[in-house]
Formats: structure tokens, C-alpha cells, sequence
């Protein structure tokens, strides 16, 4: 299973259309505090393997951390865990500040 590669725009786009997705944040609570995407779930990227039964495995599930480095290891470990519909966010939320919403703080 591959994991596909989804821009902020992109992201965007798919909320604005009302798509029903499930938005993963693997960063750490001080971080999600700091600033997150509206919706957003947050489970840190170490407790992915104890907390799995919290996804909703019928919606595509976008993960975000800041760069899309932590985002990508956790999509691949769903991904080998046997989840279908799994997507990362490109650049993270650092480029869904600077392409889609400037009210999330940077960091």
C-alpha cells in the first residue's frame, strides 16, 4: 500500500469541498497548541501503535506534523498496518500556514 503525497492546497481544496476526511496530527501537544488545522485529532506519532482503534479506517485519513517528516513515517506504519486510504501532508502544518491559513502560527 502506498501512502499518497497531498499538497496544503490540496488539502484545502478537499475541505472547502466538504469532503469527510480524518485529520491525524502525530506532532506533540505543545505543538498542536500552539496551532492546528480545525477538526484535527492529535495522538503524538510514539502512541500511533497503541491508539489505532480511535481511526476511522472508512475516511481518508490525512496525517500532518510540522515538516511532513513524523507525518510520513506514521502514514507508512498505517499503511503496513493495513490501512487503505492514507494520505500525507506535504510540508506540513508550516506549509498549510504559509499556503492556506495565515491564522495558523508558524513555528
Amino acid at each position: 500500500m502506498t501512502v499518497k503525497q497531498l499538497s496544503a492546497t490540496e488539502l484545502k481544496n478537499k475541505i472547502d469541498q466538504e469532503e469527510k476526511l480524518f485529520l491525524l496530527d502525530v506532532r506533540e501537544p505543545n505543538e498542536f497548541q500552539y496551532g492546528h488545522i480545525a477538526n484535527s485529532l492529535l495522538i503524538p506519532l510514539n502512541q500511533i501503535p497503541n491508539r489505532l482503534s480511535e481511526l476511522d479506517t472508512q475516511l481518508e485519513i490525512v496525517v500532518i506534523c510540522h515538516h511532513g517528516m513524523r507525518s510520513q513515517q506514521a502514514a507508512n506504519y498505517l499503511a503496513q498496518s493495513g490501512f487503505k486510504n492514507i494520505s500525507n501532508l506535504t510540508g506540513g502544518i508550516d506549509a498549510w500556514s504559509c499556503n492556506c491559513d495565515s491564522s495558523v502560527r508558524r513555528y
